[in-house]
């Protein structure tokens, strides 16, 4: 039974084939194919590539636009892509090592997505964390082999804590807005769903409005 090939992979594959085998314009191009399977060798790939220029060489003034057009990235993932390979060269170059070993050498258990690598990096960058925290959140990465956005999670409640550690007071206010907002958005979107396609009675809607006045009077005070 023959693969399935979605037409992006089919284009890079018809470049590949106008570019010299081996050559690095050729690796990025090949890279970008097996970027789901891995994407820590498109980011190796792309950081030499914005690091030399050789962009230029291939007829691109800007970075961007050649992710765009040949490689077929947007703007953002490709900074996520440079930024999250830099990361793991800068602070973790023995599981860089150990992803580049060969088979004789121990691999690692499984590699990281992007997105957990890239909130891992976020938040060694916050100066809340402790050392320990960031241990916590690698364990999760590298070892757990959590998604990005349960990482995403486990920092945001560990902010959260250290917060009202830090001024309890201030936290709950916090928590306390945002939550009512919520609940506003959710209730003017019902609203406006009950009362326009005429769901209730006009004393409910009336009612309903003046939930909607005690909840914008609350979030004021």
């Amino acid at each position: 039974m023959l693969e399935r090939k979605t037409k992006s992979i089919r284009n890079l594959e018809q470049k590949m084939e106008r570019v010299e085998p081996g050559s690095l314009r050729y690796q990025a191009l090949e890279a970008a194919r097996n970027f789901k399977a891995s994407w820590i060798s498109l980011g190796q790939t792309l950081y030499t590539v914005y690091k030399d220029k050789a962009y230029k060489e291939w007829g691109y003034q800007k970075f961007d636009a050649y992710c765009k057009t040949e490689i077929g990235i947007h703007q953002q993932t490709a900074a996520k892509l440079l930024h999250s390979y830099y990361f793991l060269e800068k602070n973790e170059p023995e599981f860089l090592k150990a992803v580049h070993a060969p088979e004789t050498d121990t691999p690692p258990k499984s590699i990281p997505s992007l997105d957990a690598v890239n909130v891992l990096r976020l938040a060694a960058n916050n100066k809340e964390f402790s050392e320990e925290d960031y241990q916590d959140f690698k364990k999760s990465v590298f070892e757990d082999g959590r998604e990005g956005k349960e990482v995403k999670q486990q920092v945001g409640l560990r902010l959260r804590s250290l917060r009202e550690e830090e001024d309890p007071q201030k936290a709950r206010a916090e928590r306390r807005t945002k939550t009512l907002r919520r609940l506003l958005a959710t209730v003017k979107v019902l609203q406006k769903e009950v009362v326009y396609g005429h769901l209730v009675s006009e004393r409910t809607a009336k009612e309903l409005e003046k939930i909607v006045e005690c909840l914008d009077k609350e979030i004021g005070e």
